[in-house]
């Protein structure tokens, strides 16, 4: 005899005062999938020539996760074309099932992508409330790490020194090498091409000039920056994140210690440290490739071309590039920091942090340079 979990899924219909009921039975469950699907045409066809319907489950006597989607997916796709379905049992656990699964089948039909106006305003508008969700998280994490900086001038035995001077080494002794060939060469291209445009009027001494203003004051800091938030902004990013999926975080805050004070201000002081001398070895490299270039393109001597530029530099320019280096690497690490914090449990999270950080970072420091540039033209220096 067989049992009952075994009986085939019924489905009889009768009229009930204008509402179709729909008397549902046997076991409706993934290993009767070809019946159940063969009942749910039959129940959605004649379910579609009704305004009203009534799904009765009280008589099935098994009910599995396959049967309870079938039985969804007919109420929803029925309640879109414009009827009225109710699924009702006196079990509580189909109740529970039909509830679950009502909860993560969300299925959306694709749509016809077509450019419109209307679509470009409404990416428009996210972009905007992302962008102001952005800076109202960045306010918030700004003052947390004034509060952690301020816990640790109040209580220096708080300030891990170790770790700052690590990070120092990683910043700044590991990062110079790349950034001094970089600047090496953006300056001797920078002086071929003003060489090349120059000497048609008979001015080639002026790419002294044009090199000397141009690094000192704007290529220095920047490319110095640009690589900074690539290299080591995206290594705090990168690190704040591991250790934020591996809970270390939250290991840190069950022991007493603020990640804050732990994490992100030796790692943005010393980034704040680093930034300037940096710059100033990037500025050096630049005009060294400024100044071989001149040489042999230009036919400058060596001893012309500083001449020229003792001459032609004053220490405004030198100062320039030196003033926004510390507000960029403040930049640089904040942003890092903050997407750090935001990874999540998978490393799709981890990689889309640490690219977000990047951009946001370069993003951040060319309008920070923008800024500067518009405030020291404003003050003539």
């Amino acid at each position: 005899m067989a049992s009952p979990d075994s009986a085939e899924p019924q489905a009889v219909f009768r009229d009930d005062a204008g509402t179709l009921a729909v008397v549902l039975a046997g076991s409706w469950s993934a290993d009767r999938a070809p019946r159940i699907e063969s009942l749910a045409s039959e129940i959605a066809q004649r379910v579609g020539k009704a305004s009203r319907a009534r799904l009765d489950l009280s008589a099935v006597v098994r009910l599995d996760t396959l049967g309870a989607y079938v039985l969804n997916r007919i109420k929803h796709q029925q309640e879109t074309g414009g009827a009225a379905v109710e699924i009702v049992s006196k079990r509580p656990e189909h109740g529970v099932l039909l509830a679950e699964v009502g909860v993560h089948d969300h299925y959306v039909s694709p749509t016809d992508h077509q450019f419109r106006v209307v679509d470009v305003l409404v990416n428009i508008g996210k972009a905007v409330v992302r962008f102001g969700r952005d800076m109202v998280g960045g306010a918030m994490f700004l003052g947390e790490v004034v509060v952690g900086s301020a816990g640790v001038v109040l209580g220096p035995r708080k300030f891990r020194g170790p770790s700052l001077v690590n990070q120092i080494e990683m910043i700044a002794f590991n990062g110079a090498p790349i950034i001094m060939l970089i600047s090496f060469l953006v300056g001797c291209i920078v002086a071929q091409q003003g060489i090349f445009q120059l000497q048609q009027f008979g001015a080639t001494v002026f790419v002294v000039n044009l090199t000397g203003i141009l690094i000192l004051r704007e290529l220095g800091v920047l490319l110095t920056s640009i690589m900074i938030a690539g290299r080591s902004g995206s290594a705090f990013t990168a690190e704040i994140g591991s250790m934020k999926m591996r809970e270390e975080i939250d290991a840190l805050r069950v022991m007493g210690l603020d990640p804050i004070e732990v994490l992100v201000v030796p790692r943005i002081l010393a980034l704040v440290i680093s930034l300037p001398i940096l710059t100033f070895i990037s500025s050096m490299s630049g005009l060294t490739g400024a100044a071989l270039v001149s040489w042999l393109y230009g036919n400058i001597g060596i001893d012309t071309f500083l001449a020229r530029l003792q001459s032609v530099i004053t220490w405004k320019h030198f100062a320039v590039g030196l003033i926004k280096a510390p507000f960029m690497a403040f930049v640089i690490g904040l942003i890092a920091s903050i997407e750090g914090l935001a990874v999540k449990g998978s490393a799709e999270s981890l990689g889309r942090q640490v690219t977000a950080s990047v951009v946001k970072a370069i993003f951040m420091v060319i309008v920070v340079d923008g800024l500067f540039a518009m405030f020291f033209a404003s003050i003539e220096f």
